[in-house]
C-alpha cells in the first residue's frame, strides 16, 4: 500500500473565472486516480493546500511529521515544483527509513494540458521500487532529493552533479 499526502501546489489549482486568478478548492487527487485507472491500494490523506512558494518551515515540518507517522513504508507527497526540493530536504532530515517520492505540474490538472497525471502516476511506480530514501519524481524520471533542481528557464527538473544523482 502506498500513502499519498497531498499538500497542494499547481497539482491542484483551480481557476477562479470572477476573480481571475488560480485557487484551491479541493484536491484532484481522487479523480486522478480514476481516470488513470489506478490499480494501486492507496490511502489519501490531505495534508494542506498551499501554494509552495507560500509554504512555511512550521508546513514543511507538518508534511515532514505526516510522512514519519505515516504506518506505510511508501509514500507519494504532491507538492508545488517551485519549493519540491526545500520539502523535500526537511523530509529527508526527519525520514530514513521510507520511500517518499514527490511530484507536482508545471500546468493544473483542471486545465487539461496538464503534466499532473503523468507525474502522478510515474511517482506511484517508482514509491513502489525505489528503495528507502527521498526522491522527486518529474516528467518520467526521479531524482535523488538532494541531487536535483528546477531549471527556471526550461521548466523542467534536471540532475545536478555528484553521487546519487537521479536517473
Amino acid at each position: 500500500m502506498v500513502r499519498i499526502l497531498i499538500t497542494g501546489g499547481t497539482f491542484d489549482k483551480r481557476y477562479d473565472e470572477i476573480r481571475g486568478r488560480l485557487h484551491f478548492t479541493e484536491s484532484q487527487v481522487p479523480d486522478m486516480l480514476k481516470l488513470g485507472r489506478s490499480r494501486v491500494e492507496v490511502t489519501l490523506r490531505t495534508v494542506m493546500l498551499v501554494d509552495s512558494l507560500e509554504m512555511t518551515p512550521a508546513d514543511r515540518a507538518l508534511i515532514a511529521d505526516n510522512c514519519a507517522q505515516a504506518p506505510e513504508p511508501r509514500l507519494v507527497v504532491t507538492h508545488g515544483t517551485d519549493t519540491m526540493v526545500e520539502t523535500a530536504r526537511a523530509i529527508a532530515e526527519r525520514v530514513a527509513d521510507k520511500t517518499v517520492v514527490l511530484t507536482g505540474a508545471m500546468v493544473p490538472y483542471a486545465f487539461g494540458s496538464s503534466d499532473g497525471l503523468f507525474n502522478l502516476g510515474s511517482a506511484l511506480s517508482f514509491a513502489q521500487v525505489l528503495p528507502p530514501g527521498v526522491y522527486i519524481a518529474m516528467n518520467g524520471r526521479y531524482f535523488s532529493w538532494d541531487r536535483v533542481r528546477k531549471n527556471r528557464e526550461t521548466g523542467v527538473f534536471e540532475e545536478v552533479e555528484g553521487p546519487g544523482a537521479g536517473r
